[in-house]
């Protein structure tokens, strides 16, 4: 039970009022940062990439589809893993309704993974997703923008995730990348994010952030202990103990 003070509605008014001040510095630091982000120089990808896709072989060029901007949700699934990561499936399924209105304002996104392609699709029903996802096994794509690591890096305890900034002892992480592609087809990588990086992403967090217990994640094990795949949350025990359950 939280402990907060029970005021009048004229002294919440006057508490709310003085928060909103601090919320509208954060919303002007935000702009300035995603001002800061558009100008960031870009680089020119040199490798022809080929992903696995439904319709067959494509090219990082074809995920655009006539698009000039590409957002790619590096969506943890190794080749050998029965399930997609739970937490990337957390982010999968706030974009999943997101796509038609990306593309209304010339923005393509897709999900890009190293299992293969059977077993990307046979999840993908599972959730109920719709939106496009590619397997990268055939490539180096995942482990060029950062996300999946060798035995051979892992064993050498490197810091290989998030530039550089972040210790990561698994395989495969969590990942955001953007591309741009020009008139003349030429194709760059304009930004990628990961770690807490990601967490704007996850409108689910933002909503809970709003509320009085948060996200409510200290004692956890792990930060993110409590999420599970969408099919796998269990009924609360309030729903449980309902007589009209």
């Amino acid at each position: 039970m939280p402990s907060n003070a029970v005021v009048s509605r004229e002294e919440w008014i006057v508490a709310r009022k003085a928060h909103l001040a601090h919320e509208k510095e954060f919303t002007r630091a935000r702009e300035r940062l995603s001002e800061e982000r558009r100008a960031l120089p870009w680089v020119r990808v040199e490798k022809n990439y080929v992903f696995d896709g439904p319709g067959g072989k494509v090219s990082l060029g074809d995920l655009f589809k006539g698009r000039s901007q590409l957002v790619v949700q590096h969506l943890m699934f190794a080749p050998d893993w029965s399930e997609a990561c739970k937490s990337c499936s957390f982010w999968a399924d706030g974009f999943e309704r997101m796509i038609p209105h990306l593309a209304a304002r010339d923005t393509t996104m897709v999900a890009i993974s190293r299992a293969p392609l059977q077993k990307l699709t046979a999840f993908k029903q599972r959730m109920g997703w719709t939106f496009d996802w590619l397997s990268s096994g055939a490539n180096e794509f995942n482990y060029d923008y950062g996300v999946s690591f060798t035995p051979e890096q892992l064993k050498s305890g490197a810091t290989l995730y998030n530039f550089g900034t972040t210790p990561f002892g698994g395989e495969e992480a969590p990942g955001i990348s953007v591309f741009y592609r020009d008139e003349a087809g030429t194709v760059f990588h304009t930004y990628s994010c990961f770690s807490r990086g990601l967490d704007m992403m996850n409108a689910a967090y933002h909503y809970l952030d709003l509320t009085p217990l948060g996200r409510h994640e200290e004692g956890l094990p792990y930060p993110m202990d409590w999420v599970r795949l969408r099919d796998q949350y269990q009924p609360s025990q309030v729903q449980a103990s309902c007589c009209h359950g």
